[in-house]
């Protein structure tokens, strides 16, 4: 049961039960402090104009790389039909 519970997943990735804690914690990390780049943005437009941006396309990237066949792709905020008329 605990090998079900948690090192399955962590196996099927190709990752030990510490590097995938890591790397999922390093990720969470990242997406809090962008959510409260966010939040103080929405109160203070002129703060943090890109930061949520940032850390979402780097997050993405980092996860892009972490999926070989993924990888070969170009990134979808780089392609014509993902370009927004404006970012967070």
């Amino acid at each position: 049961m605990i090998d079900r519970l948690f090192l399955s997943h962590p196996r099927s990735v190709g990752e030990s039960y510490g590097e995938h804690a890591a790397t999922a914690a390093r990720f969470g990390v990242t997406m809090i402090a962008g959510g409260a780049a966010c939040l103080v943005h929405a109160v203070l437009p002129f703060l943090f104009v890109r930061t949520a941006s940032d850390s979402v396309k780097r997050l993405y990237a980092q996860m892009k790389a972490r999926q070989p066949a993924f990888a070969e792709q170009k990134p979808a905020f780089q392609q014509p039909e993902w370009q927004l008329d404006y970012e967070i």
